[in-house]
């Protein structure tokens, strides 16, 4: 196991590389004059041209710029933005905000999800399985946006008042439990749908017959033999599912005014600050990479039969 894991890191590297390389070719090497709108109406003043140029090193080749951001980038200098603001100051405030948020969603989405996809599983063409079916299908149906808004309305004070919907600057787990359901609620319907299916399909293989002609207790055969092995797509897509909650936080985040990763993002996208828009960016890769190799992992946990050399 070990082995394979340094193996794994190792090739992680080159994917690391890659993928950061053609995000920084992508914010700086297309766009013709970086400093475009970035002094109002007129155009920007040569000195201040030349200053923030040689600061963002781009008067170099595209190759060498790169490595240069790279190698600040090791020693945690995410760089500045055209306004002198600190790119990683900004990601160590709104960062824990957002990953608290995305942790939250992963966890809801994983419990009402699996426990729902296993149920339905269970006791298919039943009530509750057509009651789950028509709700995971609703709320794909819904956008994120408004999923929060009728939350938000109908939950808070202006509604039925059962909980504060308020968000501060610094939100605790408490405080974000509403927009985390919010967030990861059309992940939720997903896992659903793709936990009873496994389950369903599980549920006529040979080990489960088997274990069941054993005598063994149904709780038992429902947990180790049929659970774990239908678990394997669903780790697969939760694993990747952090990132992409993390990275679509946007709307959920502009719904609670939460001063999150995502308004960081929209910011840097609408003030064209390639540099904010790549650190952050940048940031999402490591957390994808990181996730991919933790359900590699997870995998020989859940399933006996795979083993890592």
């Amino acid at each position: 196991m070990g082995r394979y894991v340094l193996r794994r890191l190792l090739q992680l590297i080159p994917v690391f590389l890659g993928t950061t390389f053609l995000i920084y070719a992508l914010v700086w090497a297309i766009p013709q004059d970086p400093f475009a709108g970035k002094c109002g109406q007129r155009p920007c003043d040569p000195a201040y041209i030349a200053e923030m140029s040689q600061k963002l090193n781009l008067n170099d080749p595209l190759l060498l710029q790169y490595f240069k951001y790279l190698g600040n980038l090791i020693t945690g200098d995410f760089g500045t933005t055209f306004n002198g603001v600190s790119v990683g100051e900004q990601i160590a405030t709104s960062w824990p905000i957002t990953l608290k948020m995305g942790l939250i969603a992963l966890i809801i989405e994983a419990i009402i999800g699996i426990t729902a996809g296993v149920l339905t599983g269970l006791r298919k063409q039943g009530f509750l399985d057509n009651l789950v079916l028509v709700s995971t299908l609703f709320l794909i149906s819904l956008p994120v946006f408004v999923t929060g808004f009728v939350l938000r309305l109908y939950l808070g004070p202006q509604g039925f008042d059962l909980m504060d919907t308020s968000v501060s600057s610094d939100p605790t787990f408490g405080e974000l439990i509403l927009p985390g359901f919010v967030l990861g609620s059309l992940s939720m319907a997903y896992v659903a749908r793709l936990t009873r299916s496994s389950i369903v399909e599980n549920r006529r293989a040979d080990y489960v017959r088997t274990a069941i002609a054993k005598g063994q207790p149904q709780t038992r055969v429902v947990g180790i033999h049929l659970l774990r092995n239908s678990l394997i797509p669903v780790i697969t897509f939760l694993g990747t599912d952090l990132g992409s909650l993390m990275g679509g936080a946007i709307v959920t985040e502009g719904v609670f005014n939460i001063n999150g990763i995502g308004g960081l993002i929209f910011r840097g996208i609408q003030e064209k600050e390639g540099i904010m828009v790549t650190g952050i960016v940048t940031l999402l890769v490591l957390v994808y990479l990181l996730m991919s190799l933790i359900v590699d992992l997870l995998y020989a946990v859940l399933d006996p039969r795979i083993r890592y050399e």
